[in-house]
Parts: C-alpha cells; structure tokens; sequence
C-alpha cells in the first residue's frame, strides 16, 4: 500500500502563493496519474488537478491558469504551485491517484486565504 503525505500548506494573503508537496512511499508511484483534490468546510472533496505518467495535466476551471501541478518520478514526489490565491481556495489538499481506486488518504496540508 502507497503512503502519501502532503506537506507545504500555510497562511497566506489573497493574491499570495503556495508550493505543496506529496511524497509517495513505493516505487509504483510513477505508473499512475495523479491528482490533487481539495476539501473546504461542509463540501465534498473535489479533484482540483491531475496529471498523467506522461506529464498531461488537466485543471478544474476553478484553479486554470492560478494552480499547476508537476511530478518528478524520480523523487516519487508530486507538487501544486498555488498563485493568485483567494479565499475560496481555503481547503484541506489532498494528493491521490486521480483515476481508479484510490490509495489511503494521507492526513493533508491545510491551505488558509484570508488577510
């Protein structure tokens, strides 16, 4: 079973910026596309971005253009760049596999907007 855990959450102003990071335990991490989805207060966890072992990358219209994420294979370590932040961003993140049955959820890394 792959272990995840997301690391580089934080405070940050609207229009700030973040970097989260997600190691995987295993080596099969690299075979898998993988995602990154979120969960505000009283919503269901939603899939933000994903990205294929190919490098494709797909983004819900909420974060295109603001957030990108990459993967190093290598490292078994996969990230989100956070830019233009709002407050509606404001979310536990979470990384998983982003299609088929997904791995445990790691803890997550909380990301607050707020001035």
């Amino acid at each position: 079973q792959v272990q995840l855990v997301e690391t580089g959450g934080g405070l940050v102003q609207p229009g700030g910026s973040l970097r989260l990071s997600c190691a995987a335990s295993g080596s099969i991490f690299s075979i898998y596309g993988m995602g990154w989805y979120r969960q505000a207060p009283g919503k269901e966890r939603e899939l933000v971005a994903s990205i294929t072992s190919g490098g494709s990358t797909i983004y819900a219209d909420a974060v295109k253009g603001r957030f990108t994420i990459s993967r190093d294979n290598a490292k078994n370590t996969l990230y989100l760049q956070l830019t233009s932040l709002k407050s509606e961003d404001t979310a536990v993140y979470y990384c998983n596999r982003a299609r088929g049955p997904v791995w445990v959820w790691g803890q997550g890394t909380q990301v607050t907007v707020s001035s």
